[in-house]
């Protein structure tokens, strides 16, 4: 996993990463937003409510905590051992959405999050410990928890989506 020296790498890893991943989007009509492949285990759909999901827990995370709430993770619903599910919930929360319309939403929650990452201090961002939904067998700082739900996933599904618009003569 990648590390970052300082808040300003990894807000700079967030938006070049996820500017290659949503721009892969612009070109695709909505018509084709859930069009299943074989060989690419996600829809265009499935790809963007997957972030939209993780996002949104993340930042879920950290306001329930900050108000004085028991945060379970990933959700009081699901634990580590049924992302499935989960995700299946965010295909299900997304799908009436346009593809703009999941961007849009997407461009706000990458944004609240760079935000966020701006008001913490060195030591909340990159010492373990420094929250409690945060606080697993592993002890990650904050800062893997966002990589792992913003830049990991970005570069991903950047390959998934180009192998899906390839496959679908984009």
């Amino acid at each position: 996993m990648q590390t970052y020296e300082n808040k300003e790498q990894l807000v700079q890893a967030i938006q070049s990463t996820y500017d290659k991943f949503i721009k892969e989007f612009h070109d695709i009509s909505n018509d084709e937003k859930d069009k299943e492949i074989l060989e690419v285990d996600r829809t265009p759909s499935q790809m963007l409510s997957y972030q939209l999901g993780w996002t949104s827990l993340l930042l879920s995370w950290e306001k329930d905590e900050m108000n004085g709430l028991k945060v379970q993770t990933p959700t009081p619903k699901y634990k580590w051992n049924n992302l499935g599910e989960l995700y299946k919930d965010f295909y299900q929360q997304y799908e009436n959405f346009s593809l703009d319309e999941q961007i849009n939403i997407l461009n706000q929650q990458v944004d609240d999050i760079i935000k966020w990452i701006n008001t913490l201090t060195d030591k909340e961002l990159f010492n373990p410990e420094q929250r409690d939904w945060a606080t697993t067998k592993a002890k990650w700082p904050i800062y893997k928890w966002i990589h792992i739900n913003t830049i990991a996933p970005f570069k991903t599904f950047r390959t998934k989506i180009r192998k899906w618009k390839k496959l679908n003569n984009y």
